[in-house]
C-alpha cells in the first residue's frame, strides 16, 4: 500500500445547518444539507495544504452515505479505505452563527460511525504503519468503549512505526463524562506530537485550568510533546517546551461561520508538519487557514485552498 501523508481516524456527519439560531426556528426555517464532522474537516484541511489525505471511519448504509463519501472525495480526501456498515450515518442540525457561541443538536445513538472498532484498525494496520501523521480526536474516542479502544490502538500504532500523533480532546459533555475523557487524555497524550485544544472549554474540564499556559503546561506534564491552546477567537498560545508565546489570528474581514475552524487548524498545521515546515510555520499556516474557513457555512462550507493559506500567513508576519 502506498504511504499516506495524513491518516485521519474518526467521525463523519451528516450537517444540516439551519439559516437561524435554533431558539429561534420555527416553522418554514430554511436549512442546508451537508457533511461534516471533525475527522472530515481536519482531513479535507490537510488535503488543501497540499497532503496526500486518506480518512479512516465508518459510513452507514443509508441513502446519504453515496454522496457523503462523494462529498469527501471532491474536496481531496482518499475515500477507498472507509468501511460501510448497515447502520444510519449520524446527523446534527446547527444554529447559525459567526462568534463561535454554536447551538447543536445531534442524533448519533446506533450510528455507523459509533462502530468503529479495533477489527477497522486491525484492518488499516498496514496504512497506520506507513502514514507520516495520524489525526484523532477525544469526539472519535468518546463515541463508543469500542472506538475508545480503536483510537488508542491507532494513535499506538503509528506512535511505534515513527510517525507523527495529533490528538484535539474536543471534550463534549453530551458525549462523555470527565473522568472518561481525563483516563483517554492520559493514555493518549505521551504518544502525541501536537495537542490541540482550547481554553477554558477543554482545559477547565480535562486539567483543572482556565488559564492558557497553565494548561499547556499541564497538558505537556502528561506527555504531549507541543501543545496549541486556542484562547478566544483571536489568539492562540504554542508551548513546544523550549518557548510557549501567543500567536494572533489572523482576522477574517467576513465571517460567516466558525464550525470546524478548529479542525481546520489542526489538518493544515499537521499536513505541513510532515511536508517539513517548522513547528512555527506550521502554526501559522494552521491559523491562516482556520481564519479562512469562517468564510463558509458549516464544518466544510469553506476550505481554504494552501495559495490563499500561504498568502494570508505571510501577510500575518
Amino acid at each position: 500500500m502506498s504511504a499516506y501523508d495524513v491518516l485521519v481516524l474518526g467521525e463523519v456527519l451528516v450537517e444540516v445547518h439551519a439559516a437561524a439560531a435554533l431558539r429561534d426556528a420555527a416553522d418554514g426555517t430554511p436549512a442546508r444539507l451537508s457533511y461534516s464532522g471533525d475527522a472530515l474537516n481536519a482531513a479535507a484541511a490537510a488535503a488543501a495544504a497540499g497532503a496526500r489525505t486518506a480518512l479512516l471511519a465508518v459510513v452507514g448504509d443509508d441513502e446519504l452515505g453515496v454522496p457523503l463519501l462523494a462529498r469527501a472525495a471532491a474536496l481531496g480526501v482518499d475515500v477507498s479505505h472507509v468501511r460501510r456498515a448497515p447502520y444510519p450515518n449520524g446527523a446534527y442540525l446547527l444554529g447559525a452563527d459567526t462568534e463561535g457561541d454554536r447551538e447543536f443538536v445531534y442524533w448519533r445513538t446506533g450510528s455507523a460511525g459509533s462502530t468503529l472498532g479495533v477489527e477497522h484498525v486491525d484492518s488499516w494496520r498496514e496504512l497506520l504503519g506507513a502514514s507520516g501523521a495520524l489525526v484523532t480526536s477525544g469526539i472519535a474516542g468518546a463515541l463508543s468503549p469500542g472506538s475508545r479502544d480503536a483510537v488508542l490502538a491507532a494513535a499506538d500504532l503509528v506512535h511505534r512505526a515513527g510517525g507523527h500523533l495529533s490528538y484535539d480532546p474536543n471534550f463534549r459533555p453530551r458525549l462523555t463524562g470527565r473522568r472518561a475523557a481525563r483516563e483517554l487524555l492520559a493514555r493518549i497524550a505521551p504518544l502525541t506530537g501536537l495537542l490541540k485544544t482550547s481554553c477554558p472549554g477543554d482545559a477547565l474540564a480535562l486539567v483543572d485550568t482556565a488559564d492558557p499556559a497553565t494548561a499547556a503546561a499541564r497538558y505537556r506534564a502528561l506527555g504531549a510533546r507541543a501543545v496549541a491552546v486556542t484562547s478566544g477567537a483571536d489568539r492562540l498560545l504554542l508551548a513546544d517546551g523550549d518557548t510557549a508565546r501567543f500567536h494572533p489570528v489572523p482576522v477574517n474581514p467576513r465571517p460567516v461561520d466558525a464550525t470546524g475552524a478548529g479542525d481546520c487548524f489542526t489538518g493544515t498545521t499537521t499536513a505541513r508538519l510532515v511536508l517539513g515546515d517548522r513547528l512555527a510555520d506550521a502554526v501559522a499556516y494552521g491559523l491562516a487557514a482556520a481564519s479562512l474557513s469562517v468564510s463558509g457555512r458549516g464544518g466544510t462550507g469553506a476550505v481554504p485552498a494552501f495559495a490563499d493559506t500561504a498568502a494570508l500567513a505571510a501577510a500575518q508576519r
